[in-house]
């Protein structure tokens, strides 16, 4: 390990890259273009603290993490105790094509040089009340989930018991399960089956209290505006607008074109090519997986009633033979209108095709 000189780090512009885990952050710390020290110490902040304050008095301190299971804490901490830090995609982080090797060591090291040399992406960090409301809306996305496992659970108790010839076949409704309720079967069957549907009349009332609390928070001064104009799209509703709100922010104008919100959203052509041949693939799939769905879901609907994304649906269809190349598309238009909406502050314009 490097030792530390007090006049290597005093008053000095200090760069840090930091290797986030569970037990143990790993550092690397560079100036003027070399390492001048390496440690390891508990994953606490107080202890990281006392580091920087400790060993690089008068420095300017600008430190690197990738983005983790953390979430932004590290950064609230540090930027409140006025040091400079930055927030990396795990994704986006560059390193040689021809690497074979890694480790938290090499992680911390390879963070410490991109800050030197500034070739890093940041991420944007919501502030600490967006991102409170939004777990409201990332929660029920989790209670959606366990609600279909468990009926598929019901469904499949049903079936390996030989029950399932009294009802439908395909998607069950509410009064499939109410139906099934007013059954009985024998004991220990009809225990196991009431456990399940307990379960899921409790995931029901979650997913109730999550979608109140999601309206209350849609009358927030700082999100009913933006909200109330996705809300104008055809095939959004309250609901996705609010949770597409809370996942993009209010200020759109972050995204400098619409080339790049379409890349943020995922529903882009991944490209594989070189020279002369141009090969494109699957949709990046960058962003969150259910922001892309609640897209495609409402774009099914939205284009039946703008003239202008039927338009976009019939082209790719017709050019491709897939509907879902289309409705991808269509979503990706969808959404790439809605941040014309914010940013010109009026509400969505049904297209017109010429």
């Amino acid at each position: 390990m490097r030792q530390l000189k007090p006049y290597i780090v005093k008053d000095r512009n200090i760069y840090i890259g930091l290797e986030d885990s569970k037990v143990n952050w790993k550092l690397c710390v560079r100036s003027d273009d070399r390492i001048i020290h390496e440690t390891s110490m508990p994953a606490k902040y107080p202890v990281l603290k006392s580091y920087l304050l400790n060993k690089f008095p008068g420095c300017k301190i600008k430190l690197l993490y990738e983005a983790g299971f953390r979430g932004f804490n590290l950064y609230d901490k540090l930027t409140e105790d006025n040091i400079e830090c930055i927030v990396t995609p795990p994704g986006k982080v560059t390193e040689e094509k021809n690497s074979r090797q890694k480790s938290d060591k090499r992680d911390c090291r390879r963070l410490a040089k991109i800050l030197e040399i500034n070739d890093y992406k940041s991420c944007y960090v919501p502030d600490k009340e967006r991102r409170q409301d939004r777990q409201v809306s990332r929660t029920l996305v989790g209670v959606q989930k366990d609600m279909t496992r468990t009926r598929n659970r019901i469904r499949k108790y049903l079936e390996y018991h030989g029950l399932d010839d009294d009802f439908k076949p395909g998607a069950w409704s509410e009064s499939d399960y109410t139906l099934l309720k007013e059954k009985k079967y024998e004991e220990m069957v009809q225990y196991n089956l009431d456990t399940l549907l307990v379960q899921l009349d409790q995931l029901k009332e979650h997913k109730s209290s999550l979608q109140k609390k999601l309206r209350e928070i849609a009358q927030k001064k700082r999100y009913k505006n933006i909200a109330e104009l996705f809300a104008s799209a055809p095939g959004i509703g309250p609901m996705t607008a609010i949770r597409l709100v809370l996942e993009w922010g209010e200020d759109m104008s972050r995204f400098n074109s619409a080339k790049h919100f379409a890349s943020y959203t995922g529903l882009v052509c991944s490209e594989y090519s070189s020279g002369e041949t141009q090969r494109y693939g699957r949709i990046t799939a960058q962003s969150a997986e259910y922001v892309r769905a609640w897209l495609i879901q409402c774009a099914w609907i939205a284009y039946k009633r703008d003239e202008a994304l039927l338009d976009k649906f019939e082209r790719v269809w017709k050019n491709s033979g897939n509907k879902k190349k289309a409705i991808v598309a269509v979503a990706r238009m969808l959404a790439v209108r809605l941040r014309a909406c914010a940013l010109t502050n009026t509400p969505y314009c049904l297209g017109v095709v010429k």
